[in-house]
């Protein structure tokens, strides 16, 4: 395959907004491809040689692409960088330099799929002392020999700065368009859900068909998209909702991993694919020292642990274990503790199809020890404190009870035969109830960075507000819901432009809906926890326009910062559309009640004073 052919594809998809007309190019052009070379069109396509779980990366700034670039169109670095401070995107800057060169180049030859998956090969795999001079000439050897479209696409792979629009969704309804129906295309999903590889997928059911892909099997060797839970606003209507009896789990205030456990090593993941493994090696090494089996994939929660008084920690001290430096010292500072609530694999078999009393009653019997403390020492696993309850007294008791072993509240399970682990999606198996609940506003709000506005007084030179935007998983784009500028203190605002750097963009991204106009536009990327007031109907929010009113969005009222990086979500798993309207009903349901009882309250004094 020549490369200028995915160049043309990519330069299309960046011509539209369409999700449907992004997956009927795709769809087109994936006909046109050879299974074996389809998986590499795949990672490409999001700037990348492997899946996203796998931590290798092409590793190039902005400025040594500007280097190769500069070296290529024979001008100087200076130049080159200029330009770049106007465009901030080093593919503009390669595309508008090259085709000046080209018109006095002679000597070229076509660049092929394999010589550009070799060439960035070469730079991912460039180590050593002088690995920075590797990687720009390795670059420049490409760019020497390729137009300027593909010189645009070459420096936007090699920065990580591929943004097409066309998200994994999008590439699923491609792909069933493709090689099977509309009716197989839960089975993709489910198949990407389970191996988090979409070129696995997509060279499996270009080789093999539908068939194929539900035969993919969940394996050690691919984190599985991790299930996530609706929420209710009352205990009450959780146990009506479940038919009047189901679990409680304590639900713990730390980060959500995955481990993938062998008898040669574990990995654990976080929820967007992340390896947390060098960051908690007394988790890893029990983990493995306690199994029972040869291997398991199990779910738990990461909690700071007090071993002295047998107390939980808030989350900030969790935090302390994502340092990229010093982990023998924040091991020693911070202990930790999982505490485990899911299997989804045993010794080869499959329990995400199986329903969650048999996925516990089988969890609580794979490791040996967990629970009890080593004679000197404390233990790293244990398991969510949990139990079954029919009333709505023995679930507020339970609540309680978390509430004061300093959890965030608690999760609800199915005990039904159909509640299976559904990979990758929310629903009403698994509800959580958390403190903040019986406050004005359900629950805190993820969402992804997408514009700044320039700080003025006290901000000034710094970013002063955000504009925050939320996720529709139907439309795989992201829409306005407020703009954040209190919950910042120094610290974070100085070091704010550096974490968006990466994400800045030229212009509005192409998968972003909004009506407010920031100073500076960031692709989605950064995501924070934020608070509000309420939710209100909004005539410049984008979010779930339509949903409650006609030519309106639905906004956050007085929003503010946690202090909460998200680091452990990206952006497609923000708070969706969906849920912000559930929100925004439940709490008009909330004022209908409280209006309701005081109407009750008057009536009752009006009564008492006749």
């Amino acid at each position: 395959m020549q490369f200028s052919a995915l160049a043309e594809v990519f330069d299309r998809l960046e011509q539209t907004n369409s999700r449907l007309e992004m997956a009927e190019i795709l769809a087109a052009f994936f006909r046109t491809v050879e299974p074996t070379e389809l998986r590499a069109v795949i990672y490409l396509s999001s700037g990348r040689l492997h899946p996203e779980f796998d931590p290798r990366e092409l590793g190039m700034a902005d400025k040594l692409a500007l280097k190769a670039i500069a070296s290529v169109a024979g001008c100087s670095d200076k130049k080159a960088e200029e330009l770049w401070i106007k465009k901030g995107d080093p593919g503009t800057v390669a595309e508008q330099l090259i085709a000046k060169k080209k018109q006095m180049t002679l000597f070229s030859e076509p660049l092929t799929l394999t010589s550009v998956i070799s060439g960035l090969t070469a730079i991912e795999g460039a180590a050593g002392r002088d690995s920075q001079d590797k990687k720009m000439k390795h670059l420049a050897r490409m760019l020497h020999d390729a137009t300027p479209l593909e010189a645009r696409y070459l420096c936007r792979i090699v920065t990580g700065r591929m943004r097409l629009g066309a998200g994994t969704m999008t590439v699923l309804d491609a792909l069933a368009a493709a090689f099977a129906t509309k009716e197989d295309r839960p089975d993709l999903e489910r198949a990407f859900n389970i191996t988090c590889d979409l070129g696995l997928v997509a060279e499996t059911v270009a080789a093999g068909g539908v068939a194929a892909v539900q035969a993919i099997p969940v394996s050690v060797a691919n984190p599985i998209k991790v299930m996530l839970a609706e929420r209710l606003r009352s205990l009450d209507d959780i146990l009506l909702r479940m038919d009047g009896k189901c679990a409680l789990e304590y639900k713990y205030d730390g980060i959500r991993v995955q481990a993938h456990i062998t008898k040669t090593g574990v990995k654990l993941y976080s929820r967007r694919q992340e390896d947390l493994s060098p960051n908690f090696p007394d988790i890893t090494a029990a983990l493995q020292r306690q199994l029972r089996g040869k291997e398991a994939i199990i779910e738990g929660e990461c909690v700071a642990y007090n071993p002295e008084d047998d107390t939980l920690l808030p989350f900030q001290n969790v935090t302390h274990r994502r340092k990229k430096h010093g982990m023998d010292q924040a091991v020693s500072d911070v202990p930790v503790k999982i505490f485990m609530f899911d299997l989804l694999l045993l010794d080869g078999v499959d329990y995400t199809m199986r329903p969650y009393p048999e996925r516990r009653m089988t969890l609580e019997k794979a490791f040996a020890a967990a629970g009890k403390a080593p004679a000197g020492g404390y233990d790293h696993l244990d398991y969510t404190v949990r139990t079954i309850v029919d009333n709505t007294v023995a679930a507020q008791k339970f609540f309680d009870e978390a509430i004061g072993a300093k959890c965030e509240g608690v999760m609800a399970k199915s005990l039904s035969p159909e509640s299976i682990y559904r990979a990758g999606s929310r629903g009403f198996l698994w509800i959580k109830y958390k403190k903040d609940y019986t406050q004005a506003l359900v629950d805190s709000f993820d969402l992804t960075v997408v514009g700044a506005f320039y700080g003025m007084g006290k901000r000034a030179g710094v970013y002063g507000a955000l504009l925050m935007a939320a996720y529709d998983t139907d439309t795989g784009r992201w829409g306005t819901t407020c703009k954040l500028g209190t919950g910042f203190d120094d610290a974070f605002l100085a070091a704010l432009p550096g974490r968006l750097e990466h994400y800045r963009a030229e212009s509005k991204p192409s998968a972003v809906d909004a009506e407010m106009m920031p100073d500076v536009w960031f692709e989605p990327g950064l995501v924070l926890e934020v608070t509000a007031a309420d939710i209100s109907i909004s005539p410049i929010h984008t979010i779930a326009a339509g949903a409650v009113k006609e030519g309106a969005g639905l906004g956050l009222r007085f929003p503010r910062f946690t202090g909460r990086v998200r680091d452990d979500k990206s952006p497609e798993e923000c708070t969706t559309a969906a849920e912000i309207v559930e929100l925004y009903r439940l709490q008009e349901e909330r004022d209908t009640d409280s209006v309701e009882a005081q109407e009750r309250d008057a009536d009752s004094d009006n009564e008492t004073n006749k």
